[in-house]
């Protein structure tokens, strides 16, 4: 390595830090904006600035840099990010396999936020989109359908057929059109190129023929299985590398000779560096905070003790959370702003809190972010007219003292942070929460008190990442060390750790530049990957076989980089699996000690019981991905000098006046560059550096370490203590976020440990917790009704799903564990969950079944079962009552007990993580408190239904108007009267004229309209209010008994949650007129034969509503399961999937258009049954305001034998032969206003 000066630059969001090494060992640390008007680049700029310095001569801005001293640039930068942020990546089109050309929009159909009206449109990256005339199929020799095609070998050994060869004449058609719209950029993502890429390399071939500079194929950038990830991952490489090929000709031209000879490194996602070409779009999402990542592996993890370390990263925009227990934690898939990423990369949470997050006060509730105050403008201390923000509350509370900041503010940048602007803004603020709580007769709060408050809420806000990042894993949270590092972290340190349980806090000496720290200590990193998708056993000969050819590959590649073997290792990692499951394991072997496949099985199946609570025995080992991560080191920092041992004599620079849970106190300031090892600070205090602030709270203690770090030893939080009749507006917004943290990581326990389908990979699952009244308070998508206390015991559990005791239908079943935390003879709390269970018996596979007429044909059947007595599993009773449903004629037991049972001790599970973290809460806040703000977090979002329900008749010139009847295929009549007192905010919704309860499955149990009440109200009042009872305080609800709202206890009910709810949802908006009706259905599929099966719901179009359109192919309402990838589907059943896509037009026209339904054709490979359960095929989804109805849909059957296609109707159970197509077509939403 040529000897000159080194860099690590890391360009965040808001600074740019930077990490110089000189050619004697010694180091400096700065930072700057990482945008200012005054220099076009801030990497640039920092190297001129340290370039000018050492040379003793000013370079002047704009002209080339010498890069004689330089001996290397290694930097992270977020080029990649801010372009996909912001959607100005180079113009770029998709070619896709002919079927699906609208499959990324569809995605897996969910949406984010489930209360939002106006769904948002995934903005793609690509502007154009071809399909391509060719189709590649899976050979199942176990399928009876002849298929016509050549066979060939893929690149794991599997035979594919090559049903219809690439059209290359409609292929050049397609070039020449999108280079006359002046693309730049192509993507190609074809079905199956994971393992047989031939199609899309000859496609890549041909677009180089017509000058496309840049192409990424899918097989080439992510081969793993899964074509939506991996077609998402090609477009956002297509899309993001031409821009960082020019920032990086940019950077280069700004030095003599373009850098020539000088190493220049950038980070990637991964963790590792790589060399300028290397260097693309699809590994660059996380090019900034990996290198912190890598900066704390070196300086906070200790190799003695393996205490298991949390890297918090918090900068002025967000906060990136991680974990480091002597490896780094990869994930193979992560989402950014709608973009799904399918690439082995560091697992890195980030949650938008950081020093610039702008604060709000909403309904009562303290709020921090998302929305950032960025750079620029800033927040209000940087002087240039900003938002109040994070880094205000810390410097109106003196935790920042602008003497001790930089003098970089300002037009000019050479002026300090602005406290009096802060405080001024901050005085505004509190005079608005005053009046808001003044009026709830809760005391008046001080300037100190609300900063101070939204500190607190930023605080839990960070924390729920974090405990996502290891729950979420089976660790424990309160059993690792925090590393704190970025410029804001040390504020925060000690309060996170203390909300965690942490017992102890690391922070750098170079932490407010640790990322910068870590690109200098990296290692540069060549990855080489193939896929298998083939049992361990008995094919781990082809596996070594793999290693080998990718370890040589990797070390030519690492070779053409200057290293020598002697500075190569090469790390082993498998994507193991269990068949017929999605959780994929990485599993490492870094020091070459598995030398046989049973080392690797056992360490999978060591992190699998870790991560999920069970091991399968009977089910192979599936290797999807083998892949050598090689590793060269160039560099290593040397030690820094001990410091020398303290006198004792440490004293403080100033002192100001602190504010902290407690009040007012003293705080001591320290330079950290005056201190020793062993020097002791005991909290309150702030330990100043030139990049960083650390905050020593009181009960904590600080010291200095050898190496001149500082560690903090953070006491217990002590009970806080409160009067009975204070309401804090804090503490609100707190426990809103711990009572939703709490139904978060149960839900984390529940997926990590459940078995199925349904509730591991669709997600079809919710956890909710409850006061000792029964009342919800923080649950997700749905509501239970109370169960009755008497009887119930410490270690009593109920499993419930009958419709009068508040289930939905019956393959829904919930677990309800009473909590006793006090000794009182009767629970303090409730948690429960639910989870939809493939099977539990019936008429049909899946226990959907189309044609039930009473509810015993539909499964098994449990009112108050207690499926633990006094913590004692009563599985033969509850055995004997799964298996029970095969007395009814014409119906079996359930066909997957092994599932049934280990979902349902996942469930169990999952509540008692909910116990756990209910004692810990009540521990730190004490049982009168918890219960308080119980109370109060529902009284909040009582007073927000309220207020909505009031404006809601203040802006209706004709209140009568809250009408509206829409109705089933079937002809059943929903009738809703929604009556409002304009003075209190109370409600009737009268359901009076309802059709009676109908001899079908389309009964609904009245838990279900209270559910789509709250979940309507929620969506109504369009604000982010925690989901509880106290929506439903102010209603008052009338249906009639024996309809099909409220249907007698032998109803069949199983179509009722599925399709009857989505048409209560469409009432209720279409009384309020909210939203245009959407497909109102869910499109239940089910197939499978005696071997077999298989459920899924299928999206459709959104309604329009004032002012949007509505979104197409996506699920609506109360439901947000996801839909198994092509790929995945292909490779797991006897199915070809022919078409899945828009169904163009189906929208209603309208001012505001509906969204469009979708086209779904299965071919059926085998002897199969086909069941379909579904709705809005008679009666259309209606419009507001003369907007047209959406289309209704359609359910055809094109029989092969008989070359004829079958209208299958609404419901319809049907035996289906190899070669049959089932077409599904979903509704479309209905318009807005007319055109």
């Amino acid at each position: 390595m040529k000897e000159g000066i080194g860099f690590g630059i890391d360009r965040g969001g808001t600074f740019t830090d930077v990490f110089v090494v000189y050619p004697d060992g010694k180091t400096n640390t700065f930072k700057l904006l990482s945008e200012d008007s005054n220099y076009p680049d801030a990497p640039t700029e920092a190297i001129r600035r340290v370039l000018s310095q050492s040379g003793g001569t000013e370079i002047p801005r704009g002209s080339k840099i010498p890069t004689s001293n330089i001996s290397f640039i290694r930097m992270g930068t977020t080029v990649a990010t801010n372009a996909l942020l912001e959607r100005n990546g180079e113009r770029t089109a998709l070619f896709i396999t002919a079927g699906f050309k609208d499959l990324l929009q569809i995605g897996d159909q969910a949406r984010l936020n489930i209360f939002d009206l106006e769904i948002p449109s995934p903005e793609m990256l690509y502007e154009e989109v071809y399909e391509v005339h060719e189709r590649v199929l899976l050979v199942d020799e176990t399928c009876k359908m002849d298929i016509p095609g050549q066979r060939k070998k893929a690149n794991n050994g599997q035979e594919v057929i090559i049903e219809k060869e690439l059209d290359e004449r409609k292929l050049r058609a397609s070039f020449s059109e999108a280079a006359s719209k002046d693309i730049r950029s192509i993507a190609v993502a074809l079905l199956h190129s994971y393992i047989y890429p031939e199609h899309e390399k000859l496609v890549r071939n041909v677009a180089r023929e017509y000058g496309f500079k840049h192409v990424s194929i899918s097989s080439d950038v992510s081969p793993m299985i899964k074509i939506v990830p991996r077609g998402f991952t090609a477009t956002a490489d297509a899309y993001l590398t031409p821009i960082i090929q020019t920032y990086i000709e940019r950077f280069k031209s700004g030095f003599e000779n373009n850098l020539e000879g000088i190493i220049v490194e950038f980070m990637r996602s991964d963790g590792g560096l790589c060399s300028i070409q290397d260097f693309v779009g699809s590994k660059a999402i996380l090019s900034g905070p990996a290198g912190g990542v890598v900066g704390v592996s070196y300086t906070a993890y200790d190799k003695t003790s393996e205490a298991p370390i949390i890297a918090f990263d918090m900068g002025g925009t967000s906060t990136d959370v991680s974990r480091y227990a002597g490896h780094f934690n990869e994930i193979i898939e992560s989402e950014t702003d709608g973009i799904i990423i399918l690439s082995p990369q560091l697992e890195i949470n980030t949650v938008a809190a950081g020093g610039g997050s702008r604060l709000f006060f909403n309904n009562g509730l303290f709020v921090v972010g998302p929305q950032s105050s960025g750079s620029t403008p800033g927040p209000i201390c940087y002087r240039k007219n900003g938002h109040l923000s994070l880094t205000d509350a810390n410097i109106v509370l003196n935790r920042i003292v602008p003497e001790y900041f930089p003098k970089i503010f300002g037009p000019n940048e050479n002026e300090l942070l602005d406290r009096d602007a802060a405080v001024k803004e901050f005085e505004k603020l509190t005079k608005e929460i005053n009046e808001y709580i003044e009026k709830k007769k809760q005391p008046r709060m001080s300037l100190e008190d609300v900063a101070l408050g939204f500190i607190k809420v930023a605080n839990e806000t960070m924390c729920r990442p974090i405990r996502s990042l290891t729950e979420a894993k089976g660790f424990d949270t309160a059993q690792h060390v925090l590393a704190c590092f970025g410029g804001a972290g040390g504020q925060h340190a000690c309060s996170v750790a203390r909300s965690l349980g942490m017992k102890k806090v690391k922070i750098h000496k170079n932490a407010g530049v640790l990322s910068a720290y870590g690109l200098v200590l990296a290692d540069v990193v060549v990855e080489k990957q193939a896929p298998l998708m083939k049992a361990i056993d008995p094919f781990f000969g082809e596996v070594e076989k793999l290693f080998e050819d990718l370890t040589e590959t990797s070390r030519s590649s690492l070779k053409s980089q200057g290293f020598q073997d002697s500075d190569l290792k090469f790390e082993r990692i498998l994507h193991m699996r269990y068949e017929k499951t999605d959780a994929v394991i990485l599993c490492s072997d870094s020091e070459g000690k598995f030398t046989t496949k049973e080392k690797f099985v056992e360490e999978f199946r060591i992190q699998y019981l870790r991560e999920f609570g069970f091991v399968i025995d009977d089910r192979p080992i599936i290797v999807d991905d083998v892949r050598i991560r090689g590793i060269g080191t160039r560099y290593l920092a040397e030690k820094s000098e001990k410091l020398a041992k303290s006198k004792g004599e440490l004293k403080s620079i100033g002192s100001y006046s602190g504010f902290f849970e407690n009040g007012s106190a003293e705080m001591s300031f320290y330079n950290l560059s005056d201190m020793l090892f062993g020097d002791i600070v005991e909290g309150p205090a702030v330990i100043i550096d030139k990049n960083c602030t650390i905050v020593v709270e009181p009960d904590c203690k600080a010291y200095v370490t050898e190496s001149g770090d500082v560690e903090i030893d953070v006491k217990e939080l002590k009970q806080v203590k409160e009067s009975d009749d204070t309401v804090n507006s804090i503490h609100l917004s707190i426990f809103s976020h711990r009572f939703m943290s709490i139904a978060e990581q149960m839900g984390s326990v529940l997926r990590r440990s459940a078995i199925s389908t349904n509730i591991k990979e669709r997600l079809d699952f919710s956890c909710a917790l409850f006061g000792p009244d029964g009342g919800m308070q923080a649950a997700v998508q749905y509501q239970l009704r109370y169960h009755g206390k008497q009887g119930l015991k410490p270690g009593d559990v109920l499993l419930s799903n009958h419709p009068s005791a508040g289930g939905s239908h019956l393959p829904d079943l919930t677990i309800i564990t009473p909590v006793f935390l006090t000794g009182s003879p009767e629970p303090d709390f409730f948690v429960a969950n639910r989870g939809h269970h493939a099977d539990i018996g019936g008429l049909v596979p899946g226990s959907m079944p189309p044609h039930s007429v009473i509810l015993l044909q539909e499964g098994a059947i449990f009112k108050h079962f207690k499926i633990l007595e006094e913590g004692k599993f009563q599985e033969d009773e509850l055995v004997r009552l799964l298996n029970e449903p095969a007395k009814i004629p014409g119906c079996t037991g359930t066909r997957n007990l092994r599932d049934n049972l280990a979902d349902l001790r996942a469930q169990i599970a999952a509540n008692q993580k909910g116990i756990n973290l209910l004692f810990e809460l009540v521990k730190a806040y004490g049982i009168d408190t918890v219960k308080k703000y119980m109370g109060h977090i529902q009284s909040t979002a009582e007073m927000a239904v309220r207020s909505k329900l009031k404006n809601v008749v203040k802006n209706n010139s004709d209140p009568d108007l809250l009408t509206f009847v829409d109705g089933m295929d079937d002809g059943t009549v929903i009738k809703l009267k929604v009556s409002i007192d304009e003075n209190t905010g109370d409600a009737v919704f009268d359901f009076t004229g309802t059709t009676y309860q109908v001899y079908s499955s389309i009964n609904a149990p009245k838990a279900i309209t209270m559910a789509a009440i709250i979940y309507c109200l929620r969506c109504l009042v369009g604000e982010d209010i925690p989901l509880n009872q106290g929506c439903l305080t102010p209603i008052t609800v009338i249906v009639p008994q024996k309809s099909i709202l409220d249907p007698d206890e032998e109803a069949a009910v199983v179509g009722g949650n599925v399709l009857t709810s989505q048409r209560l949802c469409d009432v209720i908006f279409g009384a309020f007129k909210a939203v245009a009706a959407s497909q109102g259905c869910m499109n239940n599929i089910t197939f499978g034969d005696e071997t077999l099966g298989y459920y899924e719901t299928v999206a459709g179009g959104a309604g329009a509503g004032p002012g949007f359109d509505g979104r197409s192919g996506v699920h609506t309402h109360m439901t947000n399961t996801r839909i198994t990838d092509p790929e995945i589907l292909e490779s797991r059943y006897p199915i070809i999937l022919r078409r899945f896509c828009f169904r163009k037009d189906s929208g209603g026209k309208g001012k505001f258009r509906g969204g469009d339904g979708v086209e779904r054709h299965l071919q059926f490979r085998r002897n199969m049954q086909l069941s379909i359960l579904t709705e809005r095929r008679v009666l259309a989804p209606y419009g507001l305001y003369g907007g047209s109805p959406g289309s209704c849909g359609r359910n055809t059957l094109l029989k092969c034998d008989k070359n004829i296609r079958i209208n299958l109707g609404p419901k319809n159970s049907i035996d289906v032969l190899p070669g049959d197509i089932f077409e599904l077509e979903t509704p479309g939403g209905g318009g807005w206003e007319k055109p």
